[in-house]
C-alpha cells in the first residue's frame, strides 16, 4: 500500500524522542552512495548469533546485513559483480549520472521475503564495454545468491517506437534503463519498475515481474511502446492491493489519447495471460502541457489509501511536479478527459510545493490525514474524510523546505505516540537534517538533529530518501554510511 507508517513503534514517543533522550547513537560505514531505504529483520540466526538485522545497498554494487543495534562492520558483504572478469558497477561518465554518486549499482530499495529468506535486490554494472542490469536472491543470513541467481534482465515487447529492431520489437535497453522505484513482492512475484537516468533517451517506463522461487520472468509490460519515454521514476515503491492490482505511475511522455501509450498516467495492472495488462488508467486533461514544461506527475509516487466511506471505498492519492493532488477511485480510475479532471474523485491544484517543480516525495497517510512535504514549501496536511480531501491544509509546519522537500515516514504505537518524521536534503551543501514532528500538531517539533551542535550531525546525506524507524531507532541512508538515531545512553 506504501503508507509510510510503522505502527509497530512501543520504544520511541513524544517524551522520549528530545534532544536531552534521543540523538545519534553511531553510524555504519559502506562504499558507496545508499539511496535505498534500509530494511529490517528482527530475529535473524547469522554467523551462530542471533541479530536484529538492517539490509543496505550502495551505488558501488554491494549489498551488506549489519547488526542493527551496535556499530561495527558487516555481518555480511556481498559484492553484486564479478571483479573477477572485469565487472564492476556503470562508472557515472557513462550515463551523465555523476550528479547522482561517482558509480552507479544498486538505486532501488530492495524487497524481502522472509519466507523464502530471501533479499531481492536489482543491480546494474558493466563489463567488457557491455552493460547490464541483474536481479539477485541473496540469503538473509549469509549474502550467498540463491535460487540460480543472478539472472540478466532482459524484455521485449512489439511496437512501433523510435527504438524499435528490425522485427518491429521495442527491446529494453540496459544503457538507457534506470530502475528507481522500491521493488514489489507480491503474489509470489518480484516486480521491477524503471526509467531512464536523467531523461537520457532513447528509454521507456517498464515493469517486469520475475517469479521470486525461480527468479524467471513471468510478466512484462511497457507504457510506450508505440511512443516514447513514460518512465516510471516514481520516488517510492509500486503498489500492489488484496486482489493482486498492481498501481504505478509514469512521467513525460507519449500519453492519452495515443493509442497504448500511458505517459503522464496513474496505472492499473492485472494479468492477462501471463502479461501485464492496462485494467484501468488516469492521465490529466493537461498532460500535453505538462510534458512541455518537464512537470511528471509520476515524480513523486502514490499512495493506495484504506478503505473508506463514501461512495467511493478504494482511492489512491499522489501529487507530482505540478503540486496538484490528484484524489483517484481505484475501481474507476477516469482514464483521460480532455478539458478538465471532473471525472475523478477530486483535483486540487497549487495544493503543495511553493513554486517550479513543486513534488518529488509520495505523500505519507496516517489517522485520518494525508501529509505532503513539496518544494520550497512547508509540511501540508490534508484532512480526509467520507472519501474527500479538505480543498485546504488543516495544519502545517512552521519549517519551509527547499528542494526538494523531505522524505517522511510516520511512527506510532498502535493509535498513539505517533511521530512524523521528516529527512531535509539540504541541495547546496548535500548535508540532511532529521525532524521529528507531532503529526496531530505539525507546528509542534519534538527535535531534530541539528539543535545539538554537532553531538547528532547527520553529515552527507542522498536526496529523495526517506528513514526507516523500528524498534526504537531511525536509520537514514547517505553517503558512504548508514547512521542510526536512538535513545541515548
Amino acid at each position: 500500500m506504501r503508507s509510510g507508517v510503522n505502527s509497530q513503534e512501543t520504544q520511541l514517543t513524544p517524551t522520549s524522542v528530545t534532544a536531552t533522550h534521543f540523538g545519534k547513537l553511531f553510524t555504519l560505514p559502506v562504499d558507496g552512495h545508499v539511496y535505498g531505504q534500509p530494511l529490517y529483520v528482527p530475529g535473524l540466526t547469522i554467523g551462530g548469533k542471533t541479530h536484529n538485522a538492517i539490509f543496505v545497498v550502495s551505488e558501488n554494487d554491494t549489498a551488506y546485513a549489519f547488526d542493527a543495534d551496535q556499530s561495527g562492520g558487516p555481518l555480511w558483504k556481498t559484492s553484486l559483480v564479478n571483479g573477477s572478469n572485469g565487472e564492476t558497477a556503470i562508472p557515472c561518465a557513462d550515463l551523465n549520472a555523476c550528479s547522482i554518486a561517482g558509480t552507479i549499482g544498486v538505486t532501488a530499495t530492495p524487497v524481502i521475503s522472509t519466507d523464502r529468506n530471501a533479499i531481492y535486490v536489482e543491480a546494474r554494472s558493466k563489463q567488457n564495454g557491455a552493460y547490464f542490469h541483474k536481479l539477485h536472491a541473496l540469503d538473509l543470513t549469509t549474502g550467498t545468491e540463491k535460487f540460480g541467481g543472478p539472472v540478466v534482465i532482459q524484455a521485449t515487447v512489439p511496437g512501433s517506437a523510435s527504438d524499435h529492431d528490425d522485427q518491429g520489437n521495442v527491446n529494453f535497453n540496459p544503457l538507457r534503463e534506470n530502475c528507481r522505484p522500491g521493488l514489489l513482492l507480491a503474489n509470489g512475484v518480484v516486480y521491477i519498475a524503471c526509467a531512464s537516468t536523467n531523461d537520457d533517451t532513447p528509454y521507456h517506463g517498464w515493469v517486469l515481474g520475475y517469479n521470486a522461487d525461480t527468479l524467471q520472468q513471468t510478466s512484462v509490460f511497457n507504457t510506450t511502446a508505440n511512443g516514447s519515454a513514460g518512465g516510471i521514476w516514481q520516488n517510492n515503491g509500486i503498489s500492489a492491493d488484496s486482489n493482486g492490482n498492481i498501481f504505478a505511475v509514469s512521467g513525460n511522455g507519449t500519453a492519452p489519447p495515443s493509442t497504448n501509450n500511458y505517459g503522464q498516467t496513474y496505472l492499473k495492472l492485472g494479468l492477462q495471460g501471463g502479461r501485464l495488462v492496462v485494467s484501468d488508467y488516469f492521465t490529466p486533461f493537461n498532460a500535453s502541457t505538462l510534458n512541455g514544461t518537464d512537470l511528471d506527475v509520476g515524480s513523486g509516487g502514490l499512495l493506495l489509501l484504506p478503505d473508506q466511506g463514501g461512495a467511493h471505498p478504494h482511492l489512491l492519492v499522489a501529487a507530482g511536479k505540478e503540486g496538484r493532488i490528484y484524489l483517484v477511485d481505484r475501481d474507476n480510475m477516469g482514464k483521460f478527459q480532455s478539458g478538465d479532471d471532473s471525472q475523478i474523485v477530486q483535483s486540487i491544484p497549487n495544493a503543495v510545493g511553493g513554486s517550479g517543480e513543486r513534488n518529488f516525495y509520495p505523500p505519507v497517510f496516517w489517522n485520518g490525514i494525508v501529509y505532503f512535504s513539496g518544494a520550497n514549501d512547508v509540511i501540508k496536511a490534508f484532512s480526509l474524510q467520507n472519501g474527500l480531501l479538505s480543498t485546504s491544509p488543516v495544519m502545517q509546519s512552521s519549517t519551509t523546505f527547499s528542494f526538494p522537500g523531505s522524505g517522511m515516514i510516520v511512527s506510532a504505537n498502535g493509535t498513539s505516540g505517533a511521530i512524523l518524521w521528516s529527512l531535509e536534503w539540504h541541495a547546496s551543501s548535500h548535508l540532511g537534517t532529521l525532524h521529528a514532528y507531532d503529526p496531530g500538531n505539525l507546528s509542534h517539533e519534538f527535535w531534530n538533529s541539528d539543535q545539538s551542535g554537532s553531538r547528532d550531525s547527520l553529515g552527507a546525506t542522498t536526496r529523495f530518501n526517506v528513514p526507516m524507524v523500528y524498534n526504537g531507532k531511525v536509520y537514514v541512508s547517505g553517503i558512504a554510511s548508514i547512521t542510526v538515531f536512538g535513545l541515548l545512553p
